[in-house]
């Protein structure tokens, strides 16, 4: 027994501009029916709930005040874990490539799927450790364990293609099987939460994924700036460095601003429902100073996470979904309800945040997606988000899309300030999009041919598809922006008038050079099919790498 520690087809220029206008509700300066969603929000909720209810309740119910993160900081490792989870937690400490004192952990000597073998038992402790949480309805020790046997299922799986890349920088095979011991007790976190039986952003990877130094720590982004936060749980290195950056970073993000956006989102509406354009321009207002927040933390993505180890760090955080390492999907062990069929989850993804998507439904740009393959991978990603932020969500975008909340902001409020928050929320998206494909860029593309996200994408089609239509509904709103517009906001408002200057300087170049980008990035893959570029050939097993894709890393 090992013994354990004891402590794309490319963009084309000439793309067709859409209008909005078969999209609107005719203009009229009136309130519209008030479109009444059961409550989502947790000022709302808990007042109606007793003890039980509230513990109950699932942990990513969504508030102004923590906006998507989950309303409670979750259950770090160790002691605040159950007593009888601690095999289970000694293990994944013990599993990170470097560890606490330098020396080499399981995953460095490709020995946890070893010690998983050996130590957790079909059955055994840690199962009834899930059994007992599920029976008591315990949303937070759930959400824990979940995390926790995420992170298992991920190494044990991903285990051989990490050695191999480390070893010869290319991928090999993964384990096609995760063992009962695994693969039980987290369909039965999974079932608990509504999640897939797999390692997802926010209820495993990020969101759930991190510890306060001190609770009432006030730096920049509160009790939730980057230099307050720590690592749960790792595959590197759960101390600083690159790992703990690029995760940390996403909460900070996520952290320093959501609860003001969602504030922000539902004053908007609201005042768009109702006809009260100064409740209506306030919520916008809120939003656009969220979302720059957000972006000011998302830039400091460079200097906390390095790109030239990032390649390092992204081999666990890759899913089975038409990923060739896992050619026939993987077999979860003794759980009846998959009959030993493979199953195929997406990859960890910083597209299944939800800081984007509240723009793009509040804004109205979901509706201008065109009806193709793309597309329809940018909505299959919603399904690997809390439940609570799907129906969220898709709630904002029916809301939006009744109260007719781009045409009560470009023409029926009459407002000049409200046409300008429109436009500056939209080049936030675009902003955020163009900082994600970036990224993408250095991070990754620029240094393997293997150019699919760990979510399952073709980074040169979908970023950039994602990001085209932004830019399209952006021109189009600055192609309503007049001189007379210009110099009535000026009058009242002028450093917000000051803003839209910038944004129309900087907009009619951003397609253009999105454009030449792509192609010239496209040039430079060699390999015909990126999807199975960067395979160890030949395949282990006696198999062969199937066509298929792996994901968006970090946000967007």
């Amino acid at each position: 027994m090992l013994a354990l520690r004891s402590r794309t087809p490319l963009l084309r220029a000439s793309a067709p501009q859409r209008s909005f206008a078969t999209l609107t509700p005719p203009p009229a300066h009136a309130p519209r029916a008030s479109f009444a969603p059961a409550p989502f929000l947790l000022e709302d909720v808990a007042p109606q709930l007793d003890a039980a209810g509230l513990k109950e309740l699932p942990q990513f119910t969504i508030s102004r005040e923590r906006g998507f993160l989950p309303r409670r900081d979750p259950i770090p490792n160790g002691a605040a874990m159950p007593r009888a989870w601690a095999t289970m937690d000694r293990l994944l400490d013990d599993m990170t490539i470097v560890q606490p004192d330098g020396s080499h952990g399981l995953l460095a000597t490709g020995s946890f799927g070893d010690a998983v073998i050996d130590n957790i038992k079909p059955g055994g402790a840690e199962l009834q450790v899930v059994e007992r949480a599920v029976k008591d309805k315990d949303s937070h020790l759930i959400s824990a364990l979940h995390r926790d046997l995420c992170f298992a299922a991920s190494a044990y799986l991903l285990e051989p293609a990490d050695v191999s890349f480390r070893a010869t920088g290319r991928y090999s095979l993964g384990r096609e099987v995760l063992p009962a011991s695994l693969a039980v007790p987290l369909k039965k976190t999974g079932d608990a939460l509504g999640l897939a039986p797999f390692m997802e952003y926010a209820t495993s990877y990020a969101l759930q994924n991190y510890k306060l130094k001190a609770p009432q720590h006030d730096g920049p982004a509160g009790k939730f700036s980057f230099e307050n936060l720590e690592l749960c749980r790792a595959f590197w290195n759960r101390g600083p460095g690159s790992e703990s950056g690029f995760i940390l970073v996403h909460v900070e993000m996520v952290g320093c601003a959501s609860g003001k956006l969602v504030a922000g989102t539902e004053d908007a509406l609201r005042g768009a429902e109702t006809g009260d354009v100064s409740l209506f321009e306030s919520g916008m207002e809120r939003m656009l100073r969220a979302y720059q927040a957000i972006q000011l933390s998302m830039e400091t993505m460079w200097s906390r996470s390095s790109p030239q180890e990032y390649m390092s760090l992204r081999t666990m955080i890759m899913g089975v979904k038409n990923n060739p390492m896992f050619p026939e999907g993987v077999v979860y062990e003794g759980v009846e309800e998959y009959g030993g069929k493979p199953q195929t989850f997406s990859g960890e993804s910083g597209a299944n945040d939800s800081l984007v998507p509240t723009g793009d439904n509040f804004l109205e740009i979901t509706s201008q997606f065109p009806q193709n393959e793309l597309t329809e991978e940018l909505r299959a990603f919603r399904r690997y988000r809390p439940s609570t932020h799907q129906e969220y969500l898709k709630m904002l975008e029916l809301r939006a899309a009744h109260v007719g909340i781009r045409s009560f902001a470009m023409e029926r409020s009459g407002s000049i300030k409200a046409k300008a928050l429109y436009t500056l929320l939209v080049e936030q998206i675009a902003q955020f999009r163009g900082r994600h494909w970036a990224f993408s860029k250095n991070y990754i593309i620029k240094r393997t041919p293997f150019a699919i996200a760990t979510g399952g994408t073709n980074m040169l089609q979908y970023l950039p598809h994602n990001l085209r239509v932004t830019l399209e509904v952006l021109e189009e709103s600055l192609a309503q922006w007049s001189d007379a517009d210009d110099a009535a906001l000026r009058a009242t408002d002028a450093g917000l008038a000051g803003e839209m200057h910038v944004v129309s300087v900087r907009a009619g170049a951003q397609r253009r050079m999105l454009v030449r980008e792509v192609e010239e990035l496209a040039s430079q893959v060699k390999e015909k099919d990126p999807r199975t570029a960067g395979m160890a050939m030949p395949a282990q097993n006696g198999h062969t790498p199937s066509r298929g894709a792996v994901g968006c890393d970090g946000v967007g």
